[in-house]
């Protein structure tokens, strides 16, 4: 499982995450997805700890908290919808 980290400065780098979700358990990784045409970071990320316990703790405390002037939204990942390869939904297709 995995951890979205939401609302993130720009600013923020794999490191930083490193070091504030060191302090609730072993940190496995870091992603943070940037924009395809611009390289900039989206303004979230995911990270992966050892165990599902230590990201527990690490939700509780730091979801709402307070860092690099942002207020972050911390929850477990979901996984990610397949969508088409279109990016849409069905059109009046009668099947």
């Amino acid at each position: 499982m995995s951890i979205y980290v939401g609302n993130l400065s720009y600013e923020v780098k794999e490191e930083d995450l490193n070091a504030v979700f060191a302090d609730y358990g072993t940190v496995k990784r870091v992603h943070i997805p940037s924009d395809r045409e611009t390289g900039r970071p989206r303004g979230f990320a995911f990270v992966e700890m050892e165990s599902e316990a230590d990201e527990d703790k690490a939700i509780e405390t730091l979801d709402g908290a307070e860092w690099m002037n942002r207020e972050l939204k911390v929850n477990k990942a979901k996984p990610r919808e397949n969508k088409g390869s279109f990016g849409g939904g069905r059109r009046n297709n009668r099947f």
